[in-house]
């Protein structure tokens, strides 16, 4: 598998104050005019969004770039490895995230369903290291390699990792 990541443009955790106030303005605009009862708005300006399942991709990916909605795709495949990589981008703080993996899917229901999480589409760490660790991953390399390298190309210049522990060897 090959994933293109020289389109992905820089992370969210490094967004001037003022690119911030407008996306949480633009956000909460957005939220007061949808009526679509399987979205939620997050406070943090993240849109959830209920698919019947892992095939079914969100509705809000419609507008957005091939490129991120061939991650979005591939996501829900490597989950157990995205869950072992941290993100970057301060969304660990900010939105409450354990992994990278939650940066894309809220939550996997046991019908199947799928709650994606659309903090992804706009976060360029995010699907860096994404696109990174799967991609590592169909070239054979095992979960705690991927980590040690995600781990040393964001070491510095990026927030603080979200609190998400080592893969098993």
């Amino acid at each position: 598998m090959t994933l293109g990541v020289s389109f992905l443009i820089s992370g969210c955790g490094n967004k001037s104050e003022d690119e911030h106030k407008n996306h949480q303005e633009e956000s909460s605009a957005k939220q007061e005019t949808s009526h679509e009862g399987h979205e939620n708005h997050l406070p943090n300006g993240d849109i959830q969004e209920l698919t019947a399942s892992m095939e079914e991709l969100p509705g809000f990916l419609d507008k957005q770039p091939d490129e991120i909605a061939a991650i979005y795709a591939e996501v829900p495949k490597y989950k157990d490895l995205l869950e072992s990589m941290p993100c970057f981008c301060g969304c660990g703080e900010s939105a409450g995230h354990k992994d990278n993996y939650d940066c894309f899917v809220s939550e996997n229901k046991e019908d199947g369903k799928m709650v994606w999480d659309d903090h992804g589409t706009k976060c360029g760490t995010c699907l860096e290291i994404a696109a990174i660790s799967m991609s590592a991953s169909a070239d054979g390399k095992t979960p705690v390699e991927i980590r040690k390298m995600i781990d040393e190309k964001y070491k510095e210049g990026f927030a603080e990792p979200t609190p998400t522990p080592m893969p098993a060897s």
